[in-house]
């Protein structure tokens, strides 16, 4: 019983120690910067990046210098080849501010670089009692950097903070922070708060509302810096060597703030007397710059949260979080038209086969595969179909039809306020069979295969699904001009998902099985050659996405998620018959109202190091109006063409779709031929002419370096 007890111990601890280990932030690599080294020693201080991640900024400063030396305090601008990867970074510039950082008799330094949101403005928090303000003519660049500080551009802290150490803004530049040092030069630090009346100007408007004793938490403030909305603050303390984290109720109001937790930074070997702290754009990476000119780079185990336990719902914690619910709404809104997309070159089909349901002859193509290749030829013991059509035509010409279509569609979704815009590429082929049991009866099956590619957002996230569609389908008349169509089907889906934010990358890939039906009726009134043909259908869809989880920083895990999708829609088609001498031309078009009455599916994730859930409800109801044109061609030596172009346009989304379809009724004495031989493709043509055959071909070099093509023309008589 005693060794029971003790392997439960053992197994409570090791998952304790476990599950802080994955909590905390890892550093994933550090990078010595550029610093002076001289006699009276430099330290370096600043740490900020650029809007998009590609250039880095930090600071030196002197300890105590003479008041006959030149000041020479610099800001250093780095360029990162891979925005927020620190292991990229080149130094490519430097800016001496010594000469505008106060009194020649003080400590001086320029301790913390900020910029306003386009970067045509850089802040610098001076040790001596100042905020200067510089205006870039080039945004980020500090080699265009000016100030006129002795003509008043900048703000003097002096009534609050004789020694600051760090200035951070909210997001729209209407307040400023500054902490440092109580004005009695005692060790504790605070956090200043100021109104500005015009955004991002300190030159005048500016009002001191608040000030925060942190005396009780840090031995000295270095740094300070907030999330991406303001509800997380977080200080630098070089002293301690640590960073706090506090939250706040109300965003940006520190009054609000409390403490939730500590990061120790002795914990990781070298890092010490750490002076400013800084995060990429989505939250998922931390940066801490030492006094001994390193620069640490952490992956965080959620956004925004150095310490276990403090993680919020990713979706609300950056602006990449509308990249997420976007993702979310695509996988839920791709599984809905993996189910139409399968179902509408069917209904395509069926309605094809309406206007020429008076032919005997409706197969598509006689092709013959042909593969030289022992590895591709043995797949015609597995699908004979694909080796010997013709033999397939001939033995079921008068009982079966075969036929193809092809489909490219290009969408778009616009962005929300809580999620991204959406592009969506979709094409797809579809094959089928079918089987005409009477005039105006048949059945068949039919099999797609589609790619949906979503790319969503600006950063490059991207939705990359392959799907695999089977169905049945058959058309049951009532009488003459009315029928009912019914399509039943399965579908498999794989998706290949990245989401990028802020440098970084997660992969991860999703499964899903679907079923799918439609029943469409609809009844035809004639005038000669005229058609009108309105129709009520309903679609119906049942999706089940396997769980799975990413592979990267802040990286998300996803519960198995139910996808139930129901549209009942009405409209009309119309048809015209012109018949010419060689050809018959039948346009067509038609409208469509959908309304969508799909329930909410329910997507379930949480951060991979936590335990705690959230759920987001993707509502899927929408009205769909859709329009669309084309016309068949028919000539008298058996081509065919179909096209059809739609328009679907909803609430806030819209594509546009291209179907094409071929066709050709051979004739007896015709025969094609497409061979793969090796790294050799050749298609050739025999027609039987009053006894000659006449033999056309042409190949063409797949693999050669320098392609080869050639070109043959044959005439036999056999006597």
């Amino acid at each position: 019983m005693k060794n029971i007890y003790k392997i439960h111990y053992i197994v409570f601890f090791l998952a304790l120690f476990f599950s802080k280990s994955i909590a905390e932030p890892t550093v994933v690599r550090s990078k010595a910067v550029e610093q002076v080294t001289i006699n009276t020693g430099y330290m370096n201080m600043a740490l900020t990046f650029n809007n998009d991640g590609t250039k880095m900024y930090t600071s030196s400063m002197k300890g105590v210098k003479p008041a006959a030396e030149a000041r020479d305090d610099k800001v250093y601008e780095y360029v990162l080849t891979t925005a927020y990867n620190i292991s990229t970074a080149t130094l490519r510039t430097s800016l001496d501010v010594g000469t505008y950082t106060g009194s020649l008799t003080e400590i001086h330094g320029a301790m913390q670089v900020v910029f306003n949101n386009d970067g045509t403005k850089m802040f610098i928090a001076d040790h001596h009692k100042t905020i200067i303000e510089w205006t870039l003519t080039t945004p980020y660049d500090i080699d265009t950097a000016s100030t006129t500080y002795n003509a008043g551009q900048g703000y003097d802290t002096n009534l609050q903070e004789k020694r600051p150490t760090s200035v951070a803004f909210n997001n729209d530049g209407t307040k400023m922070y500054v902490a440092g040092n109580e004005k009695s030069n005692a060790n504790p630090g605070e956090v200043n708060e100021y109104t500005l009346d015009t955004p991002f100007v300190i030159t005048s408007g500016v009002t001191h509302i608040n000030t925060e004793d942190l005396n009780s938490d840090h031995s000295y403030i270095d740094g300070i810096v907030f999330n991406y909305d303001g509800t997380k603050m977080y200080t630098t303390d070089s002293e301690d060597n640590v960073i706090n984290q506090y939250k706040l109720t109300t965003a940006f109001d520190i009054s609000t703030l409390s403490l939730q937790g500590t990061l120790d930074l002795s914990n990781y070997s070298g890092l010490g007397n750490a002076r400013e702290t800084a995060f990429n754009s989505d939250g998922s990476k931390m940066f801490v710059i030492d006094e001994d000119a390193e620069v640490y780079e952490f992956d965080l185990t959620c956004n925004w949260s150095i310490i276990d336990g403090a993680c919020d719902d990713p979706i609300t914690t950056s602006d990449e979080g509308k990249d997420i619910l976007s993702s979310i709404e695509s996988q839920t809104a791709t599984a809905k038209q993996i189910a139409i997309q399968a179902s509408t070159p069917v209904l395509n089909r069926m309605y094809w086969l309406r206007r020429h349901r008076n032919n005997d002859q409706l197969s598509n193509q006689n092709i013959r595969f042909n593969f030289s290749n022992s590895m591709v030829a043995s797949l015609s013991n597995i699908i004979p179909i694909s080796n010997k059509t013709n033999e397939v035509l001939d033995k079921l010409s008068d009982h079966w039809s075969f036929w193809s279509e092809g489909s490219v569609s290009i969408g778009r979704t616009g962005d929300t306020s809580t999620s991204s815009s959406k592009k969506i590429n979709t094409k797809g082929i579809t094959l089928g069979m079918d089987k005409k049991i009477s005039k105006n009866r048949l059945y068949g099956y039919a099999l797609r295969f589609g790619n949906d590619d979503v790319d969503v957002g600006t950063s490059g996230t991207n939705l990359d699904t392959k799907s695999f569609s089977l169905s049945v389908y058959g058309t049951f008349p009532h009488d003459d001009e009315k029928f009912t169509e019914g399509i039943l089907g399965i579908s498999t889906l794989k998706t290949d998902h990245i989401r990028k934010g802020g440098g970084s990358t997660r992969t991860g890939e999703r499964d899903g099985a679907q079923i799918f039906g439609s029943l469409n009726y609809l009844s035809t009134y004639k005038k000669e050659n005229f058609n009108i043909t309105p129709n009520l259908r309903i679609d119906l869809s049942y999706t089940e996405l396997s769980k799975y989880r990413e592979k990267g920083p802040a990286a998300l895990v996803y519960k198995a998620q139910t996808i139930e999708t129901g549209m009942i829609s009405t409209g009309f088609t119309i048809s015209d018959i012109l018949n010419f001498n060689t050809f018959t031309f039948k346009p067509n078009g038609g409208l469509e109202l959908g309304v969508d009455f799909s329930p909410s599916s329910d997507a379930t994730y949480r951060y991979l190091s936590e335990t705690t859930e959230y759920t987001k409800s993707i509502d899927q109801d929408s009205k769909n109006l859709i329009a669309n044109i084309g016309f068949d061609l028919v000539t008298d030596n058996g081509f065919s063409i179909m096209t059809i172009y739609e328009r679907n346009q909803s609430d806030n989304a819209h594509s546009d779709t291209l179907y094409i379809g071929f066709g050709y009724i051979p004739s007896d004495n015709n025969e094609y031929a497409l061979s793969l031989d090796n790294d050799k493709a050749s298609l050739s043509y025999e027609r039987d002419l009053n006894g000659f055959d006449i033999r056309m071909s042409s190949n063409y070099s797949l693999m050669s370096q320098i392609p080869e093509y050639g070109a043959t023309l044959e005439i036999v008589n056999t006597f």
